[in-house]
């Protein structure tokens, strides 16, 4: 892990376990964030994952918007191995992307998976 790629780990990680009832446990030797250590939204390979040796970071996504980034920006948003066909994105984080945007991606990530119960606690600001 490159001196860059730890502060912006670390930057996921606090985002990550902002947010109602997550839990961060390695999953496949990998930083995942799980909610109600149950159902994983986001996993983060900062050192990348086999043949592919760029730091990455794998999301739940809604279809047509992960194939809007895709044909949008397709040297930072991919298909990830493994994961793609539940409509997961591939985000490269050792490109020039801004934290924001991959902050909204975090949450759109959280709001596909957590249950509704937990969105309400999101969008009330509970837990920010």
């Amino acid at each position: 892990m490159g001196p860059r790629s730890k502060p912006l780990l670390e930057r996921i990680r606090a985002h990550c376990l902002s947010l109602p009832e997550v839990n961060e446990r390695p999953s496949h030797g990998a930083p995942t964030f799980f909610i109600r250590d149950q159902r994983s939204f986001v996993t983060v390979w900062m050192d990348g994952h086999h043949e592919v040796h760029f730091a990455q970071l794998w999301g739940a996504c809604v279809p047509d918007y992960r194939a809007h980034l895709i044909a949008d920006r397709p040297e930072i948003f991919f298909l990830p191995a493994y994961v793609a066909h539940r409509g997961w994105i591939g985000v490269r984080l050792d490109l020039d992307l801004a934290f924001d945007e991959l902050a909204d991606l975090l949450d759109n990530a959280y709001r596909l998976i957590a249950p509704p119960a937990l969105v309400r606690r999101l969008d009330e600001g509970e837990n920010r």
